[in-house]
This record gives structure tokens, C-alpha cells and sequence, in this order.
């Protein structure tokens, strides 16, 4: 079974979100852990917990997914920079795997002319003091694009992070289509010399989700611009050959496309049409 969903708001709190969620026609969703351009965030009532967990219940939710937010950086050699970081991760592990979401995703950093390998050092130790091993949730370090001085773009990057953890069992990986295309890694064309790259560099029982994004970037180009689905360069049929793949029938997909939740809902409607007219 087919488990997709999109980003959604929680600015109504969480019980809205679960909600919205199945009114767009998904099965599961991302939210972020707190303000993704800030600090704060909120403090969700007990009650409004179990709501949401009885919604996520009833109606048979995949894996659920938080995204860290972009103003926290792993990888800074700044030390008030690194160590709001370290708070915001240490926090949102604790507070995401509390609620029973199962993983939580981070973009791994960008060094900013320290060089790669001092970053990948300094997101090492931002993760091991973050996580203890107790958890059940598992941090996601996600692909990117490779602009400026993003960590993160080539799967050998990746991969150095998560063996350098002392905890690297609860470390997994979130395949982002747009950012793989960007990077250099030719889904649309050669998709799986892609997957057998990931699996050989990785490992694909580490990949515990997909970001399901068009690219308004052509190929190589390491730009994060993300496109409707099917509106960009990677364009629908790639798009769909993904999320068809035999290797990837049991990953969740997230939507992060610049849509509202309407658009998301055609969509989800589009992808479910195009799977089972092929059926």
C-alpha cells in the first residue's frame, strides 16, 4: 500500500494537522519540530495528544516524519551558532520521539569554509550529544543539493557522518528526488544506477523516507528549488518510475512541493490515479 502525505501546517496545532491530513487523501505527514526559522515552539497539552494520536489511529497512518528547522547548523565552527544547534536537536529528539513520531529529518549542515571534513566532525559530535540510543525515533540526515558549502550532496558524505555516531543505528537516511537531481545524481534518467549507488555507498535499509519533489533547477545545477510534481525538470513520468520502484514500495513519500493543501490533495489524486491505472 501506497504511503504518502505532505508537509503540513502546524500553526492550528496538531490535532488540525492530522485532520487536514486526511482530508487531502494522505496517509501519513511531516510537520516541522518547532518554528523552522526560529526558536520557539509549542508545548502540546496532553489532551491534544492523545487527540492526535487517536486521529493517526483511526485512520491507519504510515510512518510520521518532523523536519528540523533550517536556522540550526551542525556543522557551524561558530560557537553560538553550534551550540543553538546542539540545543535545538537535543530538544526536538526528546520531544519528537515523546509524541510517537518515528523520525525526525535535518539538513546535515554547510560548513561555511571550514571544509567538509572539520563540518562532518562537528555534526558527528552535535549528534552524539543529542542522541542517546534509548530512543525509538531515528534521526534522518537528508540529501541535498550541494549549494554553497551544503555537507550533504554526495552519499560518501553521508555516509561518514553516520559510522563516525556512537549511536549510528538510530541514524537513517531521507531521499529528497529534487536535491539528488540537483546534486548530480540522474533519477530521471538512470534511477536505478542511482539506487544501486545509494545501496552500495549506504545501504537501502537505511532509507526510511522520500521527499517526492520536482526540480525548477535543471540537472547538476546544485540548486534547492523545488517544483509542483511533474512541473519541473524531472518531470512526472521519473517522478512516477520512483515511486514505483520494487527497491522503494515500502518507503514512505512527503510532498514538499510549493503548494496548499489543496494542490497537494490533486496531487496525492494524480499519484494514486497514475499507480492504478497501471495496475
Amino acid at each position: 500500500m501506497l504511503t504518502i502525505g505532505a508537509h503540513m501546517s502546524i500553526a492550528g496545532g496538531l490535532v488540525k494537522a492530522a485532520e487536514d491530513t486526511v482530508r487531502i487523501g494522505a496517509n501519513t505527514m511531516q510537520i516541522f519540530s518547532r518554528n523552522p526559522r526560529g526558536s520557539s515552539f509549542k508545548q502540546y497539552t496532553e489532551e491534544e495528544i492523545e487527540r492526535f494520536l487517536k486521529v493517526r489511529e483511526e485512520h491507519c497512518f504510515g510512518s510520521l516524519l518532523a523536519h528540523a528547522p533550517y536556522t540550526m547548523n551542525l556543522a557551524s565552527a561558530r560557537p553560538q551558532v553550534y551550540e543553538f544547534a546542539c540545543t535545538v536537536i537535543r530538544e526536538d529528539v526528546a520531544r519528537m520521539d515523546a509524541l510517537g513520531i518515528e523520525n525526525l529529518v535535518l539538513h546535515p549542515g554547510n560548513h561555511t569554509g571550514i571544509g567538509a571534513e572539520e563540518g562532518i566532525r562537528n555534526i558527528i559530535k552535535g549528534l552524539d550529544q543529542a542522541i542517546t540510543g534509548e530512543e525509538k525515533i531515528t534521526v534522518l540526515l537528508e540529501t541535498m543539493s550541494g549549494k554553497g558549502t551544503e555537507i550533504g550532496s554526495r552519499m560518501e558524505e553521508l555516509r561518514d557522518i553516520r559510522n563516525g555516531t556512537q549511536h549510528p543505528e538510530r541514524i537513517g537516511i531521507c531521499l529528497d528526488t529534487c536535491h539528488m537531481y540537483s546534486a548530480g545524481y540522474d533519477i530521471a534518467e538512470n534511477l536505478d544506477e542511482v539506487l544501486e549507488e545509494f545501496d552500495r555507498v549506504l545501504g537501502l535499509k537505511l532509507l526510511r523516507a522520500i521527499h517526492l519533489n520536482d526540480s525548477m533547477m535543471p540537472y547538476a545545477s546544485k540548486k534547492d528549488r523545488h517544483a509542483v510534481f511533474g512541473g519541473g525538470e524531472i518531470g512526472m513520468d521519473a517522478l512516477m518510475r520512483v515511486v514505483m520502484h520494487p527497491a522503494l514500495k515500502d518507503i514512505p513519500f512527503y510532498l514538499e512541493t510549493p503548494q496548499d493543501d489543496l494542490g497537494h490533495a490533486e496531487e496525492i489524486r494524480v499519484i494514486r490515479q497514475y499507480i492504478e491505472s497501471r495496475e
